[in-house]
């Protein structure tokens, strides 16, 4: 074993009881804050001891677009810091042995990706997707200077930031940011991103809001998904606590301001493969039956917990691999049923890898850099870049990660969801560099109107000083039409209300609102969209 392989890191293992102690302390209070809704946007409540979260500031809109002009990004959490050595196997790497004499996965127990890199046999169930080139690999995931925390280290991975940066906004949350301008004054009805199973996470905090909605467990998005409330508002009497009680549930009811859109797709959509009964799988099966139902939502968000494995790994880890692989199989084979597979992006990822080495008590503590695995029809299979160098380590112990995390996120957002660069660069907070062919690149839509348009305006030919707006929206809720200056001051306001799916003419009096000649422009905000025109008179 190299000496490197002896040295220790503050707090990485359970050795270092303190350190490790305090981690996980404020990893479980965190938790706690998010249970009590104290990172989150809105409002929270608790009912019968289950957590409730609602945006805040919401008004209603048009829904995003639907999935034939759009595609989806589900993010794949492995909670606890997954040990990728064991996930993706170095084939005959001699070293991968010494170091590991106990816990390593030997080669009549692997599948083989190709001749140098396999899978452990508990994992077979992705090799269908394999060899329908529907899966890659990128090795060595990590970025500099790593934090070996639960804590700091999923902040860095929300966030996009170097170690020493402390962001408090995400990545998805910058990008939805960006993609949906008007987000606070024209909410969609449908949530930008959403988690089941976990409260909402830092990765989807934008610059004033929080713009995931989180649905505690499957069970809790059942109720809200069949009735359209969490909440029974029935059998209840006249008693004071009963009408205490009415009204809490009613609030806590109201504050899903996404529900019926939820409800709706949820109906919709329909499972057409038997999913294993794991948590995983039953959050992918809601995904599955949303996506499929056209929600429209973007950006989904699961979980799979138990990744910190220090201690009796080979008890633990190969069930959390199968239980990883065995749901992500159901997903895509149950979305490919509608041909939906190709729509939807897949993405690992976990705080930070494992050490190299085992540890006395046959398990690994706290690494680096470890494998990320990216799901997808069309997407080809390949394993991106090369394994863990296990000899040349840094003064830990740990291999040097070769690609940066963040280079992963910028391709997916400049290829998978065709963000201009500058727009990319913007939203990783650096130059990423763009993986190439990773994944299959966006072509730009046909025109720009995916929620709305605005079809044209001109003066009435039966109303004097009246200018008609012609407009479209693809699903009734309220709309937003402003009149803006030269200088891109707005002043005037002609309609704030609901409108019904289809075309529309607004028909503005110049005179009424005391409009003089000039050179104008009116915009529309509609589904966090905004559209605009210039106009002269």
């Amino acid at each position: 074993m190299c000496d490197n392989h002896k040295n220790k890191r503050e707090g990485r293992s359970i050795e270092d009881q303190q350190a490790h102690e305090n981690d996980h302390l404020k990893w479980r209070r965190r938790d706690f804050l998010q249970t009590a809704g104290l990172f989150t946007a809105g409002m929270a409540a608790t009912l019968n001891g289950v957590p409730v979260y609602a945006m805040g500031n919401v008004f209603q809109m048009a829904p995003l677009a639907s999935l034939e002009t759009d595609r989806v990004l589900v993010l794949i959490q492995l909670r606890g810091g997954n040990d990728g050595l064991n996930m993706v196997i170095d084939r005959f790497n001699p070293e991968y042995y010494k170091i590991r004499p106990t816990i390593a996965v030997t080669e009549s127990n692997l599948w083989a990706l190709d001749e140098k890199n396999g899978m452990p046999n508990r994992m077979i169930d992705l090799q269908p997707l394999w060899e329908e080139d529907k899966m890659k690999v990128i090795h060595n995931v990590g970025y500099p200077h790593p934090n070996y925390s639960h804590f700091r280290s999923s902040d860095i991975w929300a966030s996009a930031s170097d170690t020493d940066e402390y962001l408090n906004t995400g990545w998805i949350g910058r990008y939805i940011d960006y993609d949906m301008p008007a987000f606070l004054d024209a909410q969609p009805t449908v949530p930008p991103a959403m988690q089941i199973g976990v409260q909402t996470d830092l990765v989807f905090q934008g610059a004033e809001a929080n713009l995931a909605l989180a649905i505690s467990s499957p069970q809790e998005f059942y109720k809200l998904a069949v009735s359209g409330q969490l909440y029974s508002l029935e059998n209840l009497g006249m008693t004071p606590k009963d009408i205490e009680l009415f009204y809490v549930r009613q609030v806590a009811n109201s504050a899903f301001r996404y529900s019926q859109s939820i409800s709706d797709a949820y109906n919709k959509g329909r499972n057409e493969v038997n999913y294993p009964t794991s948590n995983l799988a039953q959050q992918l099966a809601i995904v599955s039956r949303l996506i499929k139902g056209r929600l429209g939502t973007k950006v989904y968000m699961v979980y799979i917990d138990g990744f910190d494995t220090h201690a009796e790994q080979n008890n633990r880890h190969p069930n959390l691999l199968n239980n990883m692989a065995s749901a992500v199989r159901a997903f895509y084979d149950d979305l490919a049923r509608q041909d939906m597979d190709g729509k939807v992006l897949g993405m690992t990822f976990s705080e930070f890898g494992r050490t190299i080495y085992e540890n006395g008590s046959t398990g690994t503590d706290h690494g680096t850099s470890a494998p990320m695995l990216l799901f997808s029809k069309g997407l080809g299979k390949d394993v991106v870049g090369n394994a863990p160098d296990l000899i040349n380590t840094d003064q830990y112990g740990d291999p040097v990660f070769s690609t940066d995390f963040r280079d992963v996120y910028g391709t997916v957002l400049g290829s998978w969801f065709g963000m201009p660069k500058e727009v990319t660069d913007f939203i990783i907070g650096k130059e990423p560099m763009i993986i190439p062919g990773l994944v299959p690149e966006k072509k730009p839509p046909v025109g720009s109107e995916e929620f709305g348009a605005l079809l044209g305006h001109r003066i009435s030919p039966s109303k004097a000083d009246t200018v008609e707006i012609r407009y479209a929206v693809n699903q009734g809720g309220p709309m937003i039409m402003e009149l803006l200056d030269k200088t891109g001051q707005v002043i005037r306001t002609f309609w704030k209300d609901a409108v019904d799916k289809g075309s529309h003419t607004l028909e503005v009096d110049l005179k009424q609102y005391a409009i003089k000649p000039g050179q104008y422009s009116y915009r529309m905000k509609v589904g966090g969209k905004i559209y605009q025109r210039t106009f002269e008179f």
